[in-house]
């Protein structure tokens, strides 16, 4: 399905979505934030939904803001605004992928400067070609990070190395994202590589998965208290389930499983 700045295909419970504005470098203008925050209201409500890749047609992953366009307006949005949950919209193109329950996969070449680097950042795991060129560039323009990219990169990142690379907005390549922890592994081909590990995550349990990624979110806000409860919690929902037992059977059995959605 496509939603004019966004394409999405689901196959096997996996969604591959794609950045579609290629000859802008999938640059964000006031379809753009439209069109990704449609796209995660869908994939939000899509039965059997296991795992999404998230990537960029062309050249780049995305350039960020597209500035001329966005300063003519067109989006309706305000910053102000708390239009999504917790979030406005051009937060929640980069928070809501976080907040979908199943995993989602950046697989990210080329470039990915400013609001492209802080989307990057809601993915649950981040592939991304050797030759990348990242940065957050925000204050080049004499603006801050406001796309959620404070709050995604707070767990992933050193809180020291974060302000240098805010503070200056240089540009940085992809041996050095991986060094810092905003990206998860280098591959020549990361949106093969990030299929790939999409198959098989969707491949376990899948209400498993789910209960892993709320565990995972959790652990970023809660006290220990309240993780400890949410583990608790969360298994007594999975044991002698039947799709729990499955994954016990096709162990034991040396088979794949089959899991209901």
């Amino acid at each position: 399905m496509s939603d004019q700045r966004v394409t999405t295909t689901i196959e096997a419970g996996i969604a591959d979505v794609r950045l579609s504005r290629p000859e802008k470098m999938n640059a964000l203008d006031p379809q753009m934030f439209a069109a990704i925050a449609g796209t995660i209201l869908r994939l939000g409500e899509t039965p059997g939904l296991r795992c999404i890749v998230l990537s960029g047609e062309g050249r780049a992953f995305c350039a960020g803001l597209d500035m001329a366009s966005m300063a003519s307006g067109g989006s309706g949005a305000t910053l102000e605004g708390r239009t999504h949950g917790d979030a406005n919209l051009y937060q929640h193109v980069a928070w809501g992928w976080r907040n979908l329950p199943v995993p989602v996969i950046a697989a990210v070449h080329g470039i990915a400067f400013g609001g492209g680097f802080q989307i990057m950042g809601g993915a649950d795991i981040r592939i991304c070609a050797p030759a990348t060129r990242l940065s957050i560039m925000e204050l080049k323009w004499g603006i801050v990070p406001d796309m959620a990219g404070f709050a995604l990169w707070r767990t992933i990142v050193r809180d020291d190395v974060l302000r240098e690379l805010a503070y200056t907005a240089r540009e940085f390549d992809a041996a050095e994202a991986l060094a810092h922890g905003f990206v998860t592994r280098l591959a020549d081909d990361p949106h093969a590589a990030a299929m790939d590990l999409a198959q098989q995550i969707a491949g376990r349990h899948p209400q498993a998965v789910r209960a892993a990624k709320r565990l995972a979110n959790l652990a970023a806000d809660a006290d220990s208290a309240a993780i400890l409860q949410a583990e608790s919690d969360e298994q007594a929902r999975l044991m002698r389930t039947p799709n729990q037992l499955e994954a016990v059977r096709a162990n034991i059995e040396r088979r794949s499983p089959v899991f209901a959605d």
